[in-house]
């Protein structure tokens, strides 16, 4: 199994920054993808980015290109999402999420999922 453990949401005014933090543990695979997924109200889960570990290669979402960031700190098995200018459309649960093999904006595609982190975005 994987746990996943977001952390690092909040309120912030509009043109603010806010970072996520997606903590990893349990079971390991040699060729996995990593993505944050977001949720507003009535909604389905939407792509925002993900990359695949094997390849190094991160793609976002065209509503957050730009914007938002990906990164990672191996040592602590941890990847982060660094979010700036935010917008009121930001506003959601934000999850990250693992499946092995390579990246998909497909949701269903992940097998492991955090708990979300509610972003709020406010005028």
């Amino acid at each position: 199994q994987v746990q996943l453990v977001e952390s690092g949401g909040g309120l912030v005014q509009t043109g603010g920054s806010l970072r996520l933090s997606c903590a990893t543990s349990g079971r390991t695979f040699s060729t996995y993808a990593m993505g944050w997924f977001r949720q507003a109200p009535g909604k389905e889960h939407e792509f925002v980015a993900a990359f695949s570990a094997s390849t190094n290669y991160t793609v976002y979402a065209d509503a957050v290109k730009g914007r938002f960031t990906i990164s990672r700190d191996n040592a602590k098995n941890t990847m982060f999402l660094q979010m700036n200018s935010l917008k009121l459309e930001d506003t959601a649960v934000y999850y990250c999420a693992l499946r092995p093999g390579l990246w998909t904006r497909s949701p269903g595609a992940y097998s492991f999922w955090g708990q979300g982190t509610q972003v709020t975005v406010s005028s």
